[in-house]
């Protein structure tokens, strides 16, 4: 445990002291401004340096409280774990796996999406930098139809992957057929409540972060702005305002507020559901059409009277696209938010705290956020419910995950 912890600390320091070069790949490779993409190398030695600090007391053997008797718990490594990494943070997704699971004693085998290998690579780089053994992190450039016999391969102990319901359906039969255990960060539609008591002002600040961070690109972001009557025209008047003001343009230049989408495809998808919304009866307040000429750019959306059953309510916008939809009241905001197939995340926002954190155990989803936007932080755990997936990553939940509880029993009576 002790080597494992320096190799943490060491990590860290890798990844601050090469920072500049790695947030460029991470532009190059699939578009995030580059201010994003240095906070992501930050954030994954923020972890590094807390799982170093945290983790080690989180899996020391636990005492099981038996009178007349001596039993205790020990968490053990289970082996080799396939991680099955996806594109949008390309860093931060692949060591918010691998951080944990190594801390445990496992080791990890990393399928980067194809457009991030790079990243993948750099990875593999710091670690061995960082003092891993050779093997213990390596980075697997294969396609898609190879994995399904590399999850069978009996050098492989279990699986986890973030990506879409279809991947992660496909991954975890494939795991389900081998009796492996599977964890799953799947898509999210995630709702933006706004009840009638919030802070505008702030609420629309934190709104427009939430949405167009990494080009709208992310799992937990929101994507359903779901707003209490009373407020509804004033508060989608002001986000739409502020949304017309980024700046879309070359994410390696410091004024650029959002990049590009990460590939041509992923555009086509984001412009098919936002033009099926609209005629559906949707309105666009602004945005609602891909930027001609060089870069895979989208811009800024805004849609209105977005109901269930439209593209935009019903599925994962992956881009800078925020759908409104107007609730009758606090009800009927948690009945909307919860028309979904997904449950990753949601934000609620209402200045009475009380009431918040009762609704907020109402709303089917595996993180709610008051008063502020999701994310992801070793401190807490992060996963889903629904098509959103199983299992925990982060906190004791994602390092205890892959681990195997081991009861140990002295002298049972």
């Amino acid at each position: 445990m002790a080597e494992r912890v320096a190799v943490l600390q060491r990590m860290a320091e890798v990844l601050r002291a090469h920072a500049q070069p790695f947030a460029e790949t991470i532009t190059r490779e699939m578009g995030k401004i580059l201010s994003e993409s240095k906070a992501e190398v930050e954030k994954c030695a923020k972890e590094c340096e807390w799982y170093a600090e945290n983790g080690p007391r989180m899996i020391a053997d636990e005492p099981a409280h038996i009178d007349g008797s001596t039993a205790y718990i020990s968490y053990l490594p289970i082996g080799p774990i396939l991680a099955i990494m996806p594109w949008n943070f390309p860093f931060w997704q692949p060591m918010r796996a691998a951080v944990p699971l190594l801390l445990g004693g496992n080791t990890l085998v990393l399928k980067p999406a194809p457009n991030v290998m790079r990243c993948g690579l750099n990875l593999q780089f710091a670690w061995k930098e960082s003092g891993l053994p050779e093997g213990v992190f390596t980075v697997l450039n294969v396609a898609n139809e190879r994995v399904e016999p590399i999850i069978a391969d009996r050098r492989i102990a279990a699986v986890t992957v973030t990506g879409s319901p279809r991947a992660g359906a496909a991954v975890a039969a494939a795991a389900g057929r081998s009796l492996k255990k599977s964890v799953l960060e799947l898509g999210g539609s995630d709702p933006f409540i706004v009840l009638a008591d919030a802070d505008l002002p702030r609420a629309v600040e934190q709104g427009i972060k939430a949405r167009f961070s990494n080009a709208g690109q992310v799992c937990i972001c929101a994507k359903r702005f779901i707003l209490e009557e009373p407020i509804a025209n004033e508060f989608t008047e002001r986000f739409t305002e502020a949304a017309r003001k980024l700046t879309v343009g070359n994410p390696m230049e410091e004024a650029t507020k959002l990049g590009p989408i990460a590939r041509d495809d992923l555009r086509e998808t984001l412009d098919g559901q936002v033009q099926s919304t609209i005629a559906a009866g949707a309105t666009v307040l602004t945005g609602g059409h891909k930027l001609s000429g060089r870069g895979f750019f989208y811009v800024p959306t805004v849609l209105t009277g977005v109901q269930p059953g439209m593209s935009a309510f019903d599925e994962e916008t992956f881009g800078p696209v925020a759908a409104m939809t107007v609730a009758r009241d606090a009800e009927g905001a948690i009945e909307l938010a919860n028309h979904s197939a997904y449950g990753l995340s949601g934000n609620l926002w209402s200045r009475d705290e009380a009431r918040a954190r009762k609704l907020a155990r109402r709303l089917e989803t595996g993180g709610v956020f008051i008063n502020g936007f999701s994310a992801s932080d070793p401190r807490v755990p992060i996963g889903g419910v629904k098509n959103s997936g199983y299992g925990r990553e982060l906190s004791y939940f994602g390092l205890r995950e892959f681990l195997n509880a081991q009861t140990v029993w002295l002298d049972r009576p």
